[in-house]
């Protein structure tokens, strides 16, 4: 929400008291790092509404949109979640099945379908709503903010293993009414508004993961000096202070990658080109999180499995951990995407592929 321009802020500062002209990427990327102390379920809860459902409108919604629903947000008015994951799939978003035909007069989309897994659908007052207005594939994708109020919109909580206290929410819509003027960017042309908000997911998933790991190494070693078995510190074990070495290696190492492409986003913003290296920096922090929970646990033994306690934390980790993986594209499908989009740009600039 940071990035909400001055005059839709309804005077509401920035964090720190940081003006608007002085706020860069790396403040973004210390608010995000410090935001992810906190639970999973409870940061969800709190920030993903703005991460994945706002931006669109800022990025793409005209002046009139735009003074209709941002100046809202900050009041706590207005929110956002994104209506993007179907039943039918996640990651294949150009096989969308969301319909939205317009009406004889033009003046309303009437969109039929279901939506799955939308975080805080039930919390939101709108959808930022992925629709097929066209044909199939990419090129018949549109993209419609819907009140969540709308007649013929239900909803149903689905239950999951982890960040249940940000809702998950299975969403159905029967010939719901959409006014025209809800469209953002041009109709058949939602796929690239949809794509180019997937960079600021992943790259703050990203940092989640490498928080997430930090938390799991700090109780790891904290643990590891106050068990005491067989007369001495688990720390004293050699194997032990290996595991520990071996996180802590790759969280500072992943750690350097976020700072190399937060002053790439300083420098030329969210492009493109950066699209790839932030998918595979998510994919690297998924892996390194799941082997830091792990870790974790063997160092916790039973404490590390139990809810709440001194391995509490770790513990709903590896329940929430798996979204993380998943949520933002799963590690297959983006880690394939990186490639395809490396040898296309080399191409493209001369390489002989």
């Amino acid at each position: 929400m940071v990035e909400i321009p001055e005059q839709y802020r309804s005077g509401v500062g920035l964090p720190g008291h940081i003006r608007p002209n002085e706020w860069d990427a790396f403040h973004f990327l210390i608010l995000s790092d410090e935001k992810w102390r906190v639970e999973t379920g409870v940061h969800a809860g709190l920030s993903t509404a703005s991460i994945v459902g706002l931006p669109p409108i800022i990025d793409h919604g005209t002046d009139e949109q735009k003074g209709r629903w941002l100046p809202g947000v900050l009041k706590g008015e207005t929110s956002f979640c994104l209506g993007a994951t179907e039943p039918t799939g996640g990651s294949d978003l150009a096989n969308l099945k969301t319909t939205a035909r317009k009406t004889a007069d033009g003046r309303h989309y009437v969109v039929n379908g279901h939506k799955k897994w939308i975080t805080l659908a039930m919390d939101c007052s709108h959808m930022t709503t992925a629709v097929r207005t066209g044909g199939p594939g990419a090129g018949g994708i549109s993209v419609l903010v819907i009140d969540t109020k709308s007649p013929g919109i239900s909803m149903r909580m689905i239950h999951n293993s982890g960040v249940n206290a940000a809702r998950s929410v299975w969403v159905t819509m029967e010939d719901v009414m959409v006014p025209a003027e809800n469209l953002l960017g041009v109709e058949n042309q939602g796929f690239h508004v949809l794509m180019s908000n997937f960079n600021k997911e992943r790259y703050v998933m990203a940092v989640s993961m490498n928080r997430k790991t930090r938390t799991c190494l700090s109780i790891a070693t904290r643990y590891a000096h106050d068990r005491v078995t067989f007369g001495q510190p688990l720390i004293a074990n050699q194997i032990i202070r290996h595991k520990l070495a071996s996180i802590g290696a790759e969280v500072e190492s992943h750690w350097a990658w976020l700072e190399q492409l937060t002053y790439h986003v300083k420098l030329h913003g969210w492009t493109n080109e950066l699209a790839s290296r932030i998918a595979l920096a998510k994919v690297l922090g998924g892996n390194m999180l799941e082997r830091a929970v792990r870790e974790a646990q063997q160092i916790l033994g039973g404490a590390g499995y139990q809810r709440g306690g001194i391995g509490g934390q770790v513990e709903q980790i590896s329940r929430d951990l798996r979204m993380m993986v998943v949520g933002g594209g799963s590690e297959e499908i983006i880690a394939d995407l990186a490639v395809r989009r490396e040898i296309a740009q080399a191409k493209r600039k001369g390489a002989m592929l």
